[in-house]
């Protein structure tokens, strides 16, 4: 039957129906053929492997099997993925998903699909390292909420994925696991803090990954591996903690990353959902991908915030890539125009500072105990001392600023739909560096001034894709922060899939190697 001649419209119903399991809304993919799927069980995406799961067109045991093999070849010089279980212990559990399927149980959409947790998200049954040798060999007794719903979909945790001490710094090493390599060329960095969530999808050694993002760390390993990364609206996934704030500190969310579009909205679906015990967090739902609708580009306004004015210091070539993107966009009907929050930007960075700073001053435990500091990285120890004794005044000061931000961007959602920036100010700096000490010949005063570009969207708490914009002339990655408002996860994912379509960037794999 046409869909134009649908006695209801297709979105209505399924968001009618969002109460059903996600088992009952993926065979609208399980139509998919034999000859529609790639020969290679890992070429496929996680929506193509569900399917062909859920439709024994493969065994859970062969595709556990393809990935540790895949891991095996990779993950030596890409270092991806640590804390890694047992292959015996794995197939184990492949073989149990098998057997659950031919009893007819359906664990959910991921069902056999292999998953490496964020190493600063706890899983029962994998150790915990944060990225430090202070915790390493933690075991935790139970599952992050994002956590324990991945495993509700039946997904099998293969082990960690790696990232810096603590998440801080967008350049994925670490004393414990050493240094995390770009999936196009491992000379360079794979960004961070999902460095190697970012990494083992680009490589293929994982379908799909979760992640987090408080400085865009979702956002810069995706662009830096060509990848979809997507931070939610605040308070779209739940973080709820056992001591600690659970009111003030919202500059971080946990969120999912993708191959494509698709899979990023799955996984979205999975992690995001109201829990009573996060008192912010949202209570309307993510409807399942079946109710996401591609929109046209025709007529849709986006602007174009660029590097503020020259505000921000940016590497030769991102901004041509970018606009370069945006004008396929315009080609097919979008509406593209200049535009500049009514904000002074260096305003926004001393807020930034002081709110990263008094966030993670409240880890001062793990400063007074000796031993523990002789362990941590200098960046680590400059952002701890930075929150202590912090006068309430100065607090109080960030607080109205970062209110002021919102709405200056509020304003600007009045006459676009979307907001546009690049993802990073620079692009793949070697691996054996710890962070870029300078842009265009302008210092970097903190470890981390280079990934300035990312703050806005943080301090508003808005939805952020990160969506791929190209190659630079040495096969560099570049992508574009699309910036949608408030609580608009939906819409801003719908944007991506559009983009997806427009453009061609995420069909450029990496030509993967076997040694440095």
């Amino acid at each position: 039957m046409n869909e134009a001649n649908r006695g209801i419209n297709r979105r209505q119903f399924l968001t009618k129906t969002s109460g059903l399991s996600l088992a009952l809304a993926i065979p609208v993919s399980d139509t998919l053929s034999a000859k529609q799927l790639p020969s290679d069980i890992t070429q496929m995406s996680a929506t193509q492997l569900s399917a062909a799961i859920a439709g024994k067109r493969v065994r859970c045991v062969e595709v556990m099997q393809a990935y540790l093999e895949r891991i095996h070849r990779y993950n030596p010089v890409y270092n991806a993925i640590v804390s890694m279980l047992d292959d015996d212990q794995l197939m184990q559990q492949a073989q149990r998903a098998d057997k659950a399927l031919d009893r007819g149980e359906y664990w959910g959409w991921m069902h056999g699909m292999p998953h490496a947790v964020k190493d600063l998200a706890n899983a029962e049954g994998l150790e915990s390292s944060y990225g430090s040798t202070a915790f390493a060999g933690m075991m935790p007794t139970k599952d992050s909420l994002h956590i324990a719903r991945i495993r509700q979909q039946g997904a099998i945790f293969i082990g960690k994925t790696n990232t810096p001490e603590f998440g801080l710094g967008s350049h994925t090493y670490n004393s414990e696991f050493g240094i995390t390599r770009n999936a196009y060329n491992p000379n360079l960095t794979a960004g961070g803090s999902s460095g190697g969530a970012a990494v083992g999808i680009a490589t293929q050694m994982l379908p799909i990954a979760d992640g987090s993002d408080m400085m865009g760390s979702l956002r810069n390993p995706a662009v830096f591996n060509n990848i979809i990364g997507f931070r939610p609206s605040q308070g779209r996934v739940p973080s709820p903690t056992e001591a600690g704030d659970l009111y003030y500190d919202q500059l971080s969310s946990d969120g999912p990353m993708g191959r494509n579009a698709e899979d990023t909205i799955r996984l979205l679906h999975t992690m995001a959902g109201y829990d009573s015990r996060a008192p912010l967090s949202l209570k309307d739902e993510i409807p399942p991908y079946e109710a996401f609708e591609q929109p046209a580009l025709k007529g849709l306004r986006i602007g174009w915030m660029g590097d503020y004015e020259s505000y921000l210091p940016m590497e030769s070539g991102i901004l041509d890539l970018c606009q370069s993107a945006l004008k396929k966009l315009s080609y097919q009907g979008a509406i593209v125009e200049n535009c500049m929050p009514d904000y002074n930007m260096d305003r926004l960075w001393q807020t930034w500072l002081t709110l990263r700073h008094w966030s993670i001053g409240a880890e001062k435990a793990l400063y007074d105990n000796a031993e523990i500091r002789k362990q941590l990285k200098p960046e680590t120890i400059w952002e701890m001392e930075g929150g202590f004794d912090m006068p309430a005044a100065r607090i109080n000061k960030a607080a109205i600023d970062r209110a002021a931000w919102y709405r200056a961007l509020h304003r600007l959602f009045e006459n676009f739909d979307f907001l546009a920036l690049p993802t990073a100010q620079v692009f793949p700096f070697s691996a054996d560096i710890h962070w870029p000490k300078s842009i265009n010949g302008k210092t970097m005063d903190t470890y981390h001034r280079w990934m300035e570009v990312v703050i806005g969207g943080t301090l508003a708490g808005l939805p952020v894709v990160n969506v791929p914009a190209g190659f630079d002339r040495l096969g560099r990655p570049m992508g574009m922060q699309i910036i949608g408002p408030m609580g608009q996860d939906q819409q801003v994912l719908e944007f991506a899939m559009a983009y997806e379509v427009a453009t061609s960037y995420l069909h450029q794999p990496p030509m993967l190697k076997e040694r440095l």
